[in-house]
């Protein structure tokens, strides 16, 4: 009987060991085709035959890239609006967060599920009246406004996050504060979000690459060159019904760059803080 199930926990395991590999390769080969292109030649490129490696090494696409085309302006603009959601969700998610947490007020618990219903929004519903809303506030064409508009969607998942790792807080923490003479802003800053680092490394890495990687709202509110993010930039490579593949391929690998490096920096934290209850609600 040992045996057998022994026998057949190993089968469970080997498939789930080849289920992961798929799931691997199904992630990793177009992300791999993208790199290798951005080192093809333009005539290798356009070629019927598909090669695994390029037959000519070149890094034309990436110096073109920096030199000949806007695309540096837009990483820098990606990075501004990013960084500046970032920091904003971190800031409201966690006031709204303790909010809904540790005080008492009336409507409390339908906040929190309006909270949850405006994430489950799209962005396809909301651009239009955000767009109309921009227009008012005269916030078009601004890095300002596309920072405010991406908080609609960062702030609700960030704010039900952290509220559902602050419950795991032990309250007895906040009142031995408060009994020293500490505040509600004290005890929020000194003590909650310290001890809920994890979860804020989970939350501010969601908003930056939700942000870095957002298109929708930065085509519609954006229309000024000067003003467009990376993701909107990509499009300038393909002029009436030409594509230039090489460039766009080369483009997206380094805007790829910044999300991978801040996953690798922080991935410990961010394991911690899905596994501590950052995501229970």
């Amino acid at each position: 009987m040992i045996a057998a199930l022994t026998r057949k926990n190993r089968g469970w395991r080997l498939l789930a060991y080849v289920l992961i590999v798929l799931f691997a390769l199904w992630a990793a080969v177009p992300f791999y085709w993208i790199i290798l292109t951005s080192f093809k030649s333009e005539g290798e490129i356009l070629t019927p035959n598909a090669n695994l490696l390029p037959q000519e090494f070149t890094l034309n696409h990436y110096t073109g890239t920096f030199v000949r085309t806007g695309f540096p302006g837009f990483v820098r603009n990606s990075f501004i609006v990013s960084a500046a959601t970032t920091v904003l969700s971190v800031i409201v998610g966690s006031m709204a967060g303790y909010a809904i947490t540790r005080l008492r007020f009336r409507g409390r618990d339908g906040l929190a599920r309006v909270l949850v219903y405006s994430y489950l929004v799209p962005g396809s519903v909301l651009f239009i009246p955000l767009f109309a809303l921009m227009v008012w506030l005269k916030l078009t064409n601004s890095l300002f406004g596309l920072s405010l508009a991406y908080l609609t969607f960062t702030v609700p998942f960030c704010t039900w996050m952290l509220i559902g790792y602050f419950r795991t807080i032990p309250i007895e923490l906040e009142e031995a504060a408060l009994v020293d003479g500490a505040t509600k802003w004290t005890v929020l800053w000194r003590i909650i979000v310290p001890l809920s680092a994890p979860a804020m490394v989970v939350v501010a890495v969601f908003s930056f690459t939700l942000s870095w990687n957002e298109f929708l709202y930065a085509l519609v509110l954006v229309q000024n060159k000067d003003s467009m993010t990376a993701p909107v930039g990509l499009t300038s490579f393909q002029v009436a019904d030409q594509t230039y593949w090489g460039a766009m391929m080369a483009a997206s690998t380094l805007m790829s760059l910044p999300p991978l490096l801040l996953y690798l920096i922080g991935q410990r934290w961010v394991i911690a803080g899905w596994t501590m209850g950052s995501v229970k609600g």
